[in-house]
């Protein structure tokens, strides 16, 4: 019996009708076969009844709480085969993608097709575009290790974005419609090949959201495999739909970034360094938990 295609996760957290309109683009979709399921992070909006209403086909798994978005990626994720004793039937390749993104009817087709002439691809993601027409900068990413994030946070990378040196945070020297090995593609949508999934293990649930794509990307290149950014794909992406509505989010972008710093570079960091990043991160992350806590 032939594997399915695609196992599609989709989390979600009060976007109902971004949801919905996300479905009705995965299911107008021909040229692969594939699985759905929608997680929904304790949404108080509908969401969960709509899916359940208007989608029936889709797997559908209601958290009682909101366990943050690479805990409910992992719900998915079993769910769909990819877990322990189930690899053998689980679909060939995983795909995350957020409730804020519209499909074009061929884009599973076309990263497939892809993806079959890169068989050393284990992660590949689209071309996204913001409703304004403007690239998503996230689509394409090199690591934040201390020297790129330097430049990231001094401004530099947006004084001189076609800079090789100084653009490297969103590989803005590169043209938007060039094929490229990239270090990290985002979690909006992200297509994950089975046997780099089953190397490395699943999404890293100690981040509530932010950091978990890039961290998953870093352990599967270091496992040998390559990442690709495919503009042959343009997938719409809205983009902060759920994370607005959660002021928190601010904070958990800083506590993402130490965690990933902490399992990826602390061990090789100067010490010296390795203090003056370590209060840098956290002197943010207090800076955004107290303009939470005063409503900014």
């Amino acid at each position: 019996m032939a594997l399915m295609d695609l196992g599609i996760v989709i989390v979600n957290y009060n976007t109902r009708d971004l949801l919905r309109r996300c479905l009705e683009t995965v299911f107008a979709n021909r040229g692969a076969t594939f699985r759905v399921c929608v997680v929904d992070n304790n949404s108080q909006d509908g969401s969960a009844e709509m899916v359940a209403e208007t989608f029936p086909q889709v797997m559908l798994i209601r958290n009682r709480q909101n366990v943050g978005y690479p805990a409910a990626n992992n719900q998915g994720l079993r769910r769909l085969g990819f877990a322990a004793g189930a690899w053998s039937e689980a679909p060939r390749f995983g795909l995350l993608l957020n409730p804020d993104t519209e499909l074009p009817p061929d884009a599973f087709a076309r990263m497939l097709a892809f993806a079959e002439t890169h068989p050393r691809a284990g992660v590949i993601g689209p071309k996204l575009v913001r409703p304004s027409g403007d690239l998503d900068l996230a689509c394409r990413r090199t690591f934040p290790s201390p020297e790129v994030s330097f430049y990231r946070i001094t401004g530099l990378s947006k004084l001189f974005p076609r800079h090789r040196r100084f653009g490297q945070y969103n590989l803005t020297y590169l043209d938007p419609d060039q094929t490229a090995e990239v270090d990290a593609v985002v979690g909006a949508f992200m297509l994950v090949r089975r046997e780099a999934m089953r190397e490395v293990g699943l999404l890293d649930d100690s981040f509530f959201m932010y950091g978990e794509d890039l961290d998953w990307a870093f352990r599967i290149k270091a496992a040998g495999w390559n990442v690709y950014y495919n503009p042959e794909v343009t997938v719409l992406h809205v983009k902060r739909a759920a994370s607005r509505q959660n002021p928190k989010s601010r904070i958990e972008f800083w506590r993402a970034m130490e965690i990933f710093y902490r399992k990826h570079y602390a061990a090789q960091t100067p010490r010296w360094l390795h203090y003056m990043i370590l209060c840098a991160v956290r002197a943010q992350t207090r800076w955004m938990a107290l303009r939470v806590k005063a409503g900014f």
